[in-house]
């Protein structure tokens, strides 16, 4: 059979375009375009080292580089300060157009959509695992190494392994309020934390269809905590409502999606109405039980906030549980809007003064205690419902402490309570 009649992935056809090529085969390595070159205050002092020793005079395309401080800023000592004053000279330099400092900036994987920076059909790669969250929008997208980076900051291009496609077929209605995020760990406790090593994770039926694009972007996310190396999701009428309100439009790009007769790896299906209020215990992102069936654990800290659930939606879930009452005075929660954007559409809606009111705290955008950076450091003993994507060990502070994972409708039940909870 002629290669180029073949039928294709999402995933494929992506990679064969900025490829230049008709057909790629799966486990085939490629050299690729990309579109969009991604950095932080963590990762990106790195790639510019890496970057530098090309011996490159310019970066690729002042266009498509992005660097967002967002992981240790407001920095929290006199070492974060001096990363983010490298990235800041380095953007300054090179004359990187999409450098969003504080106060026009965001935790980077809710800003660089909400800027117009991913459309359909791009090929995106950043030095953050959680770069995978773009496929939310009809886009490959995936965390690398700052070597890579700073090897395609000059290029403009990269490796890959074409990889294998696996498909989550969801049909039906989800619960009250069951999400995005209850769905990801449902997925993930099923398939466990290796169970989509270097795959796409493809999402499609009803369910999907029905979601929103906040919970779309929680559950691309975090495709990355089993393995993936893309997750992706067709593009609808949602999406290019989405992107229409970036200023883009449908000229500006082009629309994949799998063919009808494409060979997955495996296709999964999932009845919605399976799907119940989730927690991901201590100490993997698959280690997840039923809310109901946890039992009596008490906590000291909520967090709800982060790439994963720090979106309007989330937001305005964790309000309509919180507000009017008070969180409990032995746990300390922390609300963390995503970007300048969601924090300034919450504080128009009422949000913030609602939190505020109920005892919360509500930071500036940052990564923080996401990571163990700040604004949240967990103390030896002590246990959090976080809305984060991952719960390690020591991975939000001391390594005797505990992080539950959980949906922005736990969180703030949680925090009421001052015991893993579903809302009443």
């Amino acid at each position: 059979m002629n290669k180029n009649k073949k039928s294709q992935t999402a995933a494929q056809k992506i990679l064969a375009k900025h490829c230049g090529k008709e057909y790629v085969e799966t486990g085939e390595i490629v050299n690729a375009n990309v579109d969009l070159v991604l950095g932080n205050d963590i990762t990106m002092p790195l790639a510019i080292e890496e970057f530098k020793k090309t011996g490159a005079k310019s970066v690729f395309d002042i266009n498509k580089i992005a660097i967002v401080p967002d992981h240790f800023t407001p920095n929290k000592d006199i070492k974060s300060a001096q990363q983010a004053k490298k990235i800041r000279e380095f953007a300054k330099e090179y004359d990187i157009k999409n450098y969003f400092e504080i106060g026009c900036m965001g935790i980077e994987h809710a800003l660089i959509p909400e800027k117009g920076l991913v459309l359909p059909g791009n090929l995106i790669i950043g030095a953050d695992s959680h770069t995978c969250t773009y496929g939310a929008l009809g886009a490959l997208s995936t965390g690398m190494g700052s070597t890579d980076i700073g090897m395609a900051m000059a290029t403009g291009r990269t490796w890959f392994m074409v990889p294998g496609t696996i498909k989550f077929n969801l049909n039906g209605n989800l619960k009250q309020w069951v999400t995005g995020k209850d769905i990801i760990l449902y997925i993930i406790g099923k398939i466990g934390v290796d169970g989509a090593l270097y795959k796409s994770m493809e999402f499609t039926g009803t369910t999907i269809d029905l979601i929103s694009m906040d919970e779309r972007f929680t559950i691309a996310n975090m495709a990355i905590e089993a393995g993936a190396k893309f997750g992706f999701f067709n593009v609808d009428k949602k999406t290019i409502d989405f992107i229409e309100k970036t200023g883009k439009d449908k000229k500006m790009f082009e629309v994949y999606a799998s063919d009808e007769n494409a060979e997955y790896d495996e296709i999964i299906n999932i009845a919605a109405e399976e799907i119940d209020l989730l927690v991901a215990a201590p100490h993997l992102p698959s280690n997840v039980k039923k809310v109901k069936e946890l039992g009596n654990i008490k906590i000291d800290q909520v967090v709800i906030g982060s790439c994963t659930n720090g979106r309007i939606e989330d937001l305005r879930i964790a309000n309509d549980i919180i507000a009017g009452k008070k969180v409990n005075s032995e746990v300390r929660t922390i609300i963390i809007p995503a970007t300048q954007k969601i924090y300034l559409d919450a504080l128009k809606a009422g949000y913030i003064e609602n939190f505020i009111k109920a005892g919360c705290v509500v930071s500036t955008p940052t990564c923080g205690p996401c990571l163990g950076g700040h604004m949240g450091i967990l103390a030896e003993g002590e246990k959090a419902v976080s809305t984060t994507n991952r719960n390690f060990v020591g991975r939000m502070g001391h390594p005797e402490s505990e992080v539950y994972l959980a949906g922005p409708a736990v969180a703030a039940a949680s925090a009421i309570t001052g015991r893993i909870s579903i809302p009443e």
